[in-house]
């Protein structure tokens, strides 16, 4: 945590940057060309969480750790902190791929296919790890910044040019008679429910991903970690209408052609911006890619110091210089991108991809918010908690080995169910998010019960470090650990009961969250203007 350093308006762009990657435009656009103004839920399902950013940010900062990892250990045990470092590394990896196929379906298609989805993946997993390894967070904090204003270039370019092309919403609204496309709820599909659910379920899951502990660690102060992160998740929503704007236009564009959804963002370029500059192109690639190093760098950092510090410093070489972990950390870390990458050619669309990662990563997130609010959660019940989650999803799943199917929720049970809990012949993605959910909190809290809680002084200690803001001239020490001369915070939580750590929120949370709402209120209205 040596790079607590940066400003409002850097981490404003480092929040926006690593949270933003080019898949997420090609993913809101295809679903949008297929449902309407609804898939914009493919992003927003974050919207009614980016309030609660604003109240959690502090709470990583104060952890004083260097991984997300280093909770777990320090509030259960090494064996936990292993799990997360294995669970963590498969979500950078899963994400790794979905933004690279996302990216390289874009590139195929604004080159007209002259560079294939396989050749575009290459080109650019050897462009970020390159840069990536030679950098750290520091260089990733500061080139996130260039890298963020031209994402943001990248989402608003096509748009007036888009709206030109069809004749405005008006003309929009006379191609496509149905009026259920301009709606943020469609019929069927993405429903209340469907956005209640997957909202939970960002909620539940953001704070188990390895990005979010540097994401809002890295401020000067815990008002810096706040405005940044929360303030660069805004900007993403704001983009986010941007990309269901281009999928409209292209509802109204490509009409009764045979298109590959993924490809429709890239095509849009394509097709409208030579028409207006052709240097217009280059500046659509090179934000682009700026989108995706932007991520990439975030993503090669974390799992780099999550394989080092919590697998193989742990485990393998306790005792070895600096020099050596530095070379196995951006090992580590070029070893996720290339899993990443042939996870994204095993990829049907972007659309799947991003499935995946929503449950991949709420896998250990009732772990984490039983043990920072439940001091009677054990690591035999964090175990048995993500296991079972684990279970639940796998078990409403398809399995396949090697083209050989193992394992089809779908033929096996889901004729059985009613028929509200099935859409278009598969588990309907809410219930199966109810399902894995339900399993990992009923075995948490189940199995804590009966295994021995951890040492009261060690839980203390914990606690104690959580609830006490950093000072501005405090040294750099162990993971949760206060340093010499730092007094703890007083206790003072929401529950008066000796198990329950659930803090009352001070002046500056509630403030600064209900002003996070009123913005998330204004974006939807701002929504329901434009269309």
């Amino acid at each position: 945590m040596g790079d607590r350093k940066f400003g409002k308006v850097m981490m404003i762009f480092f929040g926006f940057g690593s949270g933003t990657h080019s898949d997420q435009a090609v993913s809101v656009a295809a679903k949008t060309y297929g449902v309407g103004a609804s898939g914009i839920w493919y992003q927003w399902l974050w919207l009614f969480v980016t309030p609660f950013f604003w109240v959690i940010t502090p709470v990583f900062r104060r952890m004083r750790a260097i991984t997300t990892a280093d909770f777990f250990e320090n509030r259960y045990n090494r064996s936990v902190a292993l799990l997360f470092a294995l669970v963590g590394c498969l979500q950078l990896m899963v994400s790794t791929g979905v933004m690279l196929k996302g990216a390289g379906a874009m590139i195929t298609a604004v080159s007209g296919g002259a560079i294939t989805p396989v050749l575009a993946v290459w080109m650019m997993a050897l462009m970020f790890t390159t840069y990536g390894i030679l950098g750290g967070l520091s260089a990733a904090v500061i080139t996130d910044f260039i890298q963020g204003i031209l994402t943001i270039i990248l989402s608003f370019l096509l748009v007036p040019f888009a709206l030109h092309a069809v004749g405005g919403i008006d003309g929009l609204r006379e191609v496509i008679a149905d009026d259920s496309k301009f709606s943020l709820v469609a019929p069927t599909g993405i429903t209340f429910f469907y956005i209640a659910v997957i909202a939970l379920n960002a909620l539940f899951g953001w704070v188990a991903q390895p990005t979010s502990m540097p994401c809002s660690a890295a401020g000067k102060t815990e008002l810096e970690g706040r405005i940044g992160f929360t303030g660069g998740m805004l900007i993403k929503r704001v983009c986010t209408v941007a990309w269901v704007i281009v999928g409209m236009c292209a509802i109204g564009m490509y009409m009764g052609r045979e298109i590959e959804p993924d490809q429709i963002y890239g095509l849009m370029a394509k097709d409208l911006l030579p028409q207006i500059m052709p240097g217009l192109i280059g500046l659509f690639i090179a934000s682009l890619l700026a989108g995706v190093m932007s991520t990439c760098d975030v993503f090669m950092v974390t799992s780099a110091a999550l394989f080092t510090e919590n697998i193989y410093k742990s485990y393998m070489a306790p005792d070895k210089p600096d020099s050596h972990y530095v070379f196995v950390g951006r090992t580590a870390s070029a070893v996720v991108v290339l899993l990443g990458i042939f996870f994204a050619f095993t990829l049907e669309s972007v659309v799947s991809g991003l499935e995946i990662f929503w449950k991949v990563s709420s896998m250990m997130a009732v772990a984490f918010w039983g043990g920072l609010f439940w001091r009677g959660a054990t690591a035999a019940g964090a175990w048995a908690g993500t296991l079972a989650a684990f279970a639940a999803l796998l078990f409403t799943s398809e399995l396949q080995l090697f083209g050989w199917s193992l394992w089809d929720f779908n033929q096996g049970v889901a004729p059985y169910l009613p028929d509200t809990m099935i859409f278009e012949g598969k588990l309907y993605l809410p219930w199966q998010m109810i399902f894995y959910t339900v399993a990992g909190v009923t075995a948490l809290v189940l199995v804590s019960m009966f295994t021995r809680r951890e040492e009261k002084s060690k839980l203390d200690k914990f606690y104690e470090c959580v609830r006490t803001p950093i000072q501005g001239d405090e040294p750099e020490t162990e993971p949760f650990t206060l340093p010499p001369g730092v007094e703890p915070a007083p206790r003072n939580v929401l529950v008066q009961h000796p198990d329950f750590e659930i803090p009352k929120p001070s002046v500056v949370t509630v403030i600064g969250f209900l002003g996070t709402w009123v913005a998330v209120g204004s974006l939807i209205g701002v929504f329901f203007w434009i269309f």
